[in-house]
């Protein structure tokens, strides 16, 4: 376990707490503790994130420890999205998400600051990390979305938000095309970078994986959804699960050495 006693540990720290709150008060539908406690927990982690940048003058994508704080960060928007544009709950869930990942960066993953490896100092390195993050938290809420479909942890739902199973897949279309830009942005830099658009590096192989999953399950879902209700977000469920080979495995596990083995 590695604890942090810099100012970012302990801004990490304080917004799994409030983060905690938040989860307790929505799912006692106490909403306006609950939203204000949601509202602290990401200034806290958005605040963890710029001491960050601040700290190691670049911007702090390149660890999973700056991975992870990035991801617990964006959590929060992405409920609010969902909820406005969507019409789309779960917050409470959303909450419990950001606290696990916000304590993987707290307790789990390194800080130490490490030089910025030339291969990450290109125009493409933002963008194509920051929609990756983005997809990923998004893809997250809807991974919650399909366990309700499938009757896991089912309660009640307000009148404000929709059934689980359309949740799921509303959710997944705003995310898919942010996947989408991710992997795109990903070859154009990998040109760039190695001279080729595609090198069947493991992460870039997962990664491809878990797109063409998503791929079938929107496809699947407008043929076949209200004939097999179940499949959809058992397909959802199976996209999240690659989601998590691709950002953890690959990178922790000594087999999967590749092009990519800077993200650790």
């Amino acid at each position: 376990m590695a604890v942090k006693t810099d100012i970012v540990g302990l801004l990490i720290y304080v917004a799994i707490v409030a983060h905690l709150a938040a989860a307790a008060a929505l799912a006692l539908r106490r909403d306006r503790f609950g939203w204000s406690a949601y509202g602290a927990g990401f200034a806290l982690a958005a605040t963890a994130f710029v001491a960050r940048w601040v700290r190691v003058q670049h911007v702090p994508l390149q660890s999973l420890f700056e991975v992870f704080l990035c991801l617990g960060m964006v959590m929060g928007p992405v409920s609010l999205l969902c909820r406005r544009l969507l019409g789309v709950g779960g917050e409470a869930a959303d909450c419990v998400i950001a606290s696990v990942v916000l304590f993987a960066a707290g307790f789990v993953f390194e800080s130490r600051p490490q030089p910025l490896p030339s291969i990450l100092q290109s125009g493409l390195f933002l963008p194509h990390v920051a929609a990756y993050m983005a997809a990923y938290m998004i893809l997250a809420k809807a991974g919650v979305q399909a366990f309700k479909a499938l009757g896991v942890g089912g309660r009640s739902q307000p009148a404000a938000v929709v059934a689980p199973e359309v949740g799921a897949y509303r959710v997944v279309n705003l995310g898919f095309p942010l996947l989408t830009l991710g992997l795109v942005l990903g070859a154009l830099w990998g040109k760039r970078a190695w001279g080729d658009w595609w090198n069947w590096d493991p992460k870039e192989l997962w990664s491809l994986a878990t797109w063409l999953i998503y791929a079938g399950y929107l496809h699947f879902r407008r043929a076949f959804g209200r004939r097999y209700p179940r499949v959809g977000p058992a397909l959802v469920l199976a996209g999240a699960a690659g989601i998590v080979i691709t950002l953890l495995w690959v990178n922790l596990a000594g087999t999967f050495a590749g092009l990519h083995s800077y993200a650790k």
